[in-house]
């Protein structure tokens, strides 16, 4: 899937989310917001309502599935329920395989890397971090949990809650554009 996006569910942890997308547009990418549900928003756990770019609907018919790159990126934030609605979407997982498969990099942060990314295969031997509680299931699959804020392992960069989301979003940023970039976007707010 060619381009760089970012998927709310309702019940999604809007500091998670946010950040991620702030940190990203900073450092000039044009990560696009897709709401999995019918309309153009979701709902935080926290009760805030976000607006999108997309829906889902919109989203499926208008990616590019062909070409995909490490540049690309399907990036999950954490939250409960947002991350089991994430995990829930057949279609949205489907594509997540489908893209990873393919040579794109995924990113979760807090439940996300296990609840969402636990789905992918040869996990084993990967270094992910995730919200304390969640790692059994990386455990389970053969994941080497580390406690660390942001885990980059190959195309997988995971993050382990919401106050290591601007370290997350810079990770990611460095992935597609290099780490000049984020250290640029780290300076300009005071990192």
């Amino acid at each position: 899937m060619k381009g760089v996006y970012i998927f709310f569910a309702d019940g999604f942890e809007e500091t998670e989310a946010l950040t991620t997308v702030d940190m990203l547009r900073r450092g000039g990418i044009n990560v696009q917001m897709v709401s999995i549900n019918d309309e153009r928003s979701a709902i935080s756990s926290h009760k805030i309502h976000i607006m999108t770019e997309m829906n889902f609907e919109e989203f499926l018919s208008s990616v590019q599935t062909e070409g995909t790159t490490d540049k690309d990126f399907m990036i999950f934030p954490g939250g409960m329920p947002g991350s089991t609605n994430l995990a829930a979407n057949t279609r949205l997982m489907d594509l997540m395989l489908r893209h990873y498969e393919d040579g794109g990099c995924v990113a979760a942060i807090c439940a996300a890397p296990s609840v969402v990314l636990s789905k992918l295969p040869g996990l084993e031997g990967k270094t992910m971090t995730c919200y304390d509680g969640f790692e059994d299931t990386l455990k389970e699959k053969g994941v080497i949990h580390t406690r660390e804020g942001v885990a980059k392992d190959g195309r997988i960069i995971t993050g382990r809650g919401a106050g290591h989301t601007v370290a997350f979003g810079l990770e990611i940023l460095a992935a597609i554009k290099g780490r000049e970039a984020a250290d640029s976007v780290a300076r300009s707010i005071m990192l």
